[in-house]
């Protein structure tokens, strides 16, 4: 029997990825894709747009009554997520909530609906990138207290919205947690020296880059990097789909990409 899942965010990138990779997926079935009520993709098939033919799934603003998935993905804004969040508390639909850039007030509000239904919030879906996150702790765990310098670099398209990105967030609080310290957001001026405590965060934005990061752990005489490079979209897809297969039918809680991976 297939999984059935909503997407939310149908018409944006991430949305049409979803949507293709998973008309391609046996276990999948998407049986609604919403988007904002301006989008100019409202009232189209979500295939077409997707660029894989017409699926029987209209773009729609709202998650209709007589349709209940089994899980939602949402890949869309701040606002579409808070738009769908209650929708999925009042109905105890599981949701992948995939979108960054959310404010503080809104990250609670998402770890709240865990109480009401099944919810799992990654500031990256990439398999990867969730399995570069633990072993950031393992160096920053065998390191402290060494005499190392912690700074991280992050890439991305021009057309990022959010910066420094929520997954190089994350990464710094996976150091910080360890090692305690503050972040620092670029560097200008006369600033005197380095402060051992400091965890730098840089961004840089251009071109198409679809994500890398790059965590450095670095001394006086040597340096280890962590990199992982995005070659495209569909390493956030994949692990997004991933993710729904695993949330399909949880009861409610908290759950996060370290249980997809099972570490």
């Amino acid at each position: 029997m297939k999984i059935h899942i909503a997407i939310n965010g149908a018409g944006g990138r991430m949305g049409q990825r979803l949507i293709a990779l998973a008309s391609e997926d046996s276990v999948l079935k998407v049986v609604a894709a919403l988007d904002a009520p301006s989008s100019p993709v409202q009232g189209r098939d979500a295939g077409e747009v997707a660029g894989v033919g017409n699926i029987g799934v209209p773009i729609t603003p709202e998650l209709a009554l007589s349709i209940r998935p089994d899980c939602v993905i949402d890949f869309s804004a701040p606002a579409g997520t808070m738009a769908i969040l209650p929708v999925c508390v009042g109905r105890q639909i599981p949701i992948v909530v995939a979108t960054t850039g959310h404010s503080t007030a809104q990250k609670e509000e998402i770890e709240a609906a865990a109480h009401q239904t099944a919810v799992l919030f990654a500031p990256n879906m990439s398999l990867v990138v969730n399995l570069l996150f633990k072993l950031t702790k393992l160096a920053a765990e065998a390191l402290k207290g060494k005499g190392f310098d912690a700074e991280i670099v992050e890439r991305h398209h021009r057309f990022k919205k959010d910066s420094p990105s929520g997954t190089a967030m994350r990464f710094a609080e996976t150091i910080q947690e360890v090692q305690g310290g503050h972040f620092v957001h670029g560097r200008e001026g006369i600033i005197g020296e380095r402060k051992a405590e400091e965890i730098g965060v840089h961004a840089v934005r251009g071109g198409d880059n679809v994500g890398e990061h790059t965590i450095i752990f670095t001394t006086i005489g040597e340096t280890l990097e962590l990199v992982h490079k995005g070659h495209n979209r569909d390493s956030y897809t994949r692990g997004a789909l991933l993710a729904a297969k695993f949330l399909a039918n949880r009861p409610a809680g908290r759950y996060t990409m370290n249980d997809v991976l099972g570490l």
